[in-house]
């Protein structure tokens, strides 16, 4: 069996933002064809797309290729809209997790739901977690690394996830049971990188360890003890610079350690006990996968293929069957029974 917590979709419509909420910035989607779409932000052209991102039937017949058995829904991260006016964002969260959860009651046995929030207001971020959770029935949600409303980190108004007004989502989805999926949803130094694609391959990895090390030196999950936390991409680069992390913990705790004295290697497997938080599978290399289990544990890592774009796994889970020293059990938890704990399928 196969559980895949890292896929998004998008519904095939939607009205025109900019002309609904009367200012510019959102995604809009133009069909070429019954089986094409182009995702457009003003002129500029974002992405082209295909119809596995809004046919649930064609994503069905893809996932079986796969051996699939079951994908964990969540919106194109471009869609989160920090930067937009809080009751627009909501409106529009609340468009997209009508329609995943729309896709769950057809397919129940196949998707589970991942909604999105409008944290640039973290009372309506809040709200909308209940409704996803208690209305919709979605398994939690899906967040940015961080929260900006100018769509640059530079200025005062920018959250990182160690930020004391996200307490109340924290607070709220622990008290849900909900799971949080952090996924990158903007590139740090993106106007240093024009070329070679570098904000995806360089700033994404980079925007999920700021993540990781706000939570953690932000104490984070020592205030909300039974919050379940899953990273995308494998947790970035975070886990193949925690020797750099650590150190600088150890030795210059007047900078680092300010707001949470547990080493960070704390929050790792030790002492026979897996790691504080969930990472998803997809780092592309086996040596890298290893590592992570080994970082991890096997109980943290949960299968995650970004389907279905460019720079994620073709078919889901085939690092992981590649390992051949994996037992039985270790290759179990990482294609399906993490993910059943991180979605609180069990």
């Amino acid at each position: 069996m196969k559980i895949d917590i890292h896929t998004h979709i998008l519904p095939r419509t939607w009205p025109d933002l900019d002309k609904k909420y009367g200012y510019g910035g959102f995604v809009r989607l133009e069909h070429c064809d019954e089986c094409s779409a182009r995702m457009m932000i003003g002129d500029r052209h974002f992405r082209d797309i295909t119809d596995n991102v809004w046919n649930p039937e064609r994503r069905i017949e893809e996932m079986d290729a796969a051996g699939v058995s079951m994908q964990a829904l969540s919106t194109v991260p471009v869609m989160f809209s920090y930067w937009a006016k809080p009751k627009d964002a909501l409106d529009l969260s609340r468009l997209l997790n009508d329609h995943i959860a729309e896709v769950v009651r057809q397919f129940p046995t196949r998707f589970v739901g991942l909604g999105t929030l409008p944290l640039q207001d973290v009372d309506l971020a809040a709200q909308e977690l209940e409704r996803c959770v208690k209305e919709l029935g979605l398994r939690g949600v899906e967040i940015g690394t961080h929260v900006d409303p100018n769509d640059h980190c530079h200025g005062p108004d920018c959250r990182n996830l160690d930020h004391p007004s996200l307490d109340v989502v924290w607070k709220t989805a622990e008290r849900l049971n909900a799971a949080i999926f952090v996924h990158p949803w903007d590139m740090m130094g993106k106007e240093r990188m024009p070329k070679y694609w570098l904000p995806w391959l360089v700033g994404m990895p980079a925007e999920t360890s700021l993540a990781i090390c706000s939570m953690i030196f932000g104490g984070v999950f020592e205030r909300f003890p039974k919050l379940r936390v899953a990273f995308a991409h494998g947790g970035g680069s975070f886990p193949f610079t925690i020797g750099r992390i650590e150190h600088a913990f150890q030795v210059r705790p007047d900078l680092v350690a300010i707001d949470n004295q547990t080493e960070p290697r704390k929050y790792l497997a030790h002492d026979k006990k897996p790691a504080r938080f969930f990472v998803d599978s997809l780092v592309h290399d086996a040596d890298a996968l290893k590592a992570l289990i080994k970082l991890f544990g096997a109980e943290r890592v949960a299968l995650g293929s970004d389907y279905p774009f460019p720079l994620g796994e073709e078919k889901a889970g085939a690092l992981i069957e590649s390992i051949v020293d994996l037992n039985k059990q270790d290759r179990a938890r990482l294609l399906s029974e993490t993910a059943r704990e991180f979605l609180g399928l069990t």
